[in-house]
């Protein structure tokens, strides 16, 4: 094992007056505060389709701040979950799965896991802890596998032993098909809902040749996936009596979602990779078309119109957000702690290009304010969870990977 040195940064924001705002968290007035994002739009006559829809009102919280880098040395972290007993659950890309303590003692990898393709943007991806847990101890991860012809995500779960050193009875219970011999857009976030039910969120693979596959339901490709524990399909999911789809399809039309969260109320909020620009926050609902490559927001990467370079179609999606520039989000978490209680609702988004967590203020499903938080970290933010006590825990992907834990100053 590895213990890490601890070393703390605060920064304290103001927070001008707002009348009746929660203590921690001010909304200004619409017409208030300029939006956090002042780079112009990569796609400058591209208008969004309601108000609010991109660069909302800049937030601030009126608390100081303080972040702790409990642990380094992770290579390329990718996925973050709490333990019952509070130590973390870090999945490497390189295929490694290591238990980290609050202290920041970094455990050995992990044994028992299959291997993974970790070349590109491939390898061992997103972890969660099943809900039946306490009974079975089973874990999920989700992982770019092997196939014959490429590879393609799947998803796994096994029993962690009672010593964390291993997992057993290891069983595939899902694979996105078909396979695809390529090294991006693999997803793959997963969240369970309070039923029980796992949704696994999926690349449409990038290349040109594949990006159609998010509109086909044949494939798995650019598909929120909804199934069961145990795998099996959900006897309500969408297109479980459409001849020709794939029963697992919850929705379509996605780019690359790398960021799943189910909100207390059941909602879905999803957020996905754009091009230059097109970065998406989607309310992921059951049978819907979110547009991708038909409709998006943003131009290709060489520049020029993505297709047809419209960004709305009859029958398509909006997203309820979108960022352009893009700020490249990676996990999604809903806060609901008790040491930000101005915080509760919010959607906090990791951001991995721009190098922040994203916070986003919700009326309804309107995103009403922004605020960008470790900024002074300075490394590219992969996934977020929130600790029992309300703080906000995250790890970077970087060489030097780092466990970092968000809280008030004391």
């Amino acid at each position: 094992m590895r213990l890490l040195a601890v070393a703390v940064s605060v920064s304290a924001v103001a927070l001008a007056a707002a009348c009746g705002a929660d203590e921690q968290n001010q909304i200004p007035a619409a017409s208030g505060s300029a939006p956090v994002e002042s780079r112009p739009p990569n796609a400058a006559d591209q208008q969004p389709a309601f108000a609010g829809q991109t660069r909302a009102p800049g937030v601030r919280t009126e608390a100081a701040l303080a972040h702790t880098v409990v642990a380094s040395g992770l290579e390329e972290p990718w996925g973050l979950a709490m333990l019952p007993d509070g130590r973390w659950l870090v999945t490497e890309r390189p295929g490694r799965l290591r238990i980290v303590t609050a202290e920041g003692a970094v455990g050995e990898p992990i044994a028992g896991l299959p291997a993974v393709d970790a070349r590109g943007q491939g390898g061992l991806l997103d972890v969660v802890v099943g809900p039946t847990f306490a009974a079975d101890r089973l874990i999920y991860w989700s992982y770019a596998e092997p196939r014959e012809g490429g590879n393609a995500t799947s998803v796994a779960r096994g029993r962690l032993s009672d010593d964390g050193t291993r997992v057993d009875a290891v069983q595939v219970i899902f694979r996105a098909m078909p396979a695809y011999d390529g090294g991006a857009h693999f997803g793959s976030s997963l969240a369970f809902d309070r039923a029980g039910h796992l949704f696994i969120t999926l690349g449409d693979r990038s290349d040109a040749p594949m990006r159609p596959q998010a509109q086909d339901l044949g494939s798995h490709m650019g598909k929120t996936i909804r199934i069961n524990a145990d795998g099996s399909v959900p006897v309500d999911n969408p297109f479980v009596d459409r001849e020709g789809a794939r029963p697992e399809i919850w929705s379509l039309g996605h780019r690359n979602v790398q960021g799943v969260a189910i909100a207390p109320n059941g909602d879905v909020w999803t957020v996905e990779h754009g091009t230059r620009g097109g970065d998406e926050l989607n309310l992921d609902r059951a049978g819907v078309n979110y547009g991708w490559p038909i409709i998006a927001y943003g131009v290709e990467y060489r520049g020029g119109p993505i297709n047809e370079g419209i960004t709305a179609r009859e029958g398509l999606e909006q997203p309820v957000y979108y960022w352009d520039p893009v700020i490249a989000p990676g996990g999604v978490a809903i806060y609901d702690g008790a040491m930000f209680p101005g915080w509760r609702g919010n959607l906090l988004v990791a951001g991995l290009k721009e190098k922040h967590i994203a916070r986003l203020v919700l009326d309804g499903n309107r995103v009403i304010g922004e605020e960008r938080l470790l900024t002074d970290l300075g490394e590219r933010v992969r996934d977020i969870a929130v600790a029992p006590d309300g703080a906000v825990w995250a790890i970077t992907d970087e060489p030097n990977g780092k466990l970092v834990r968000l809280a008030k100053a004391s």
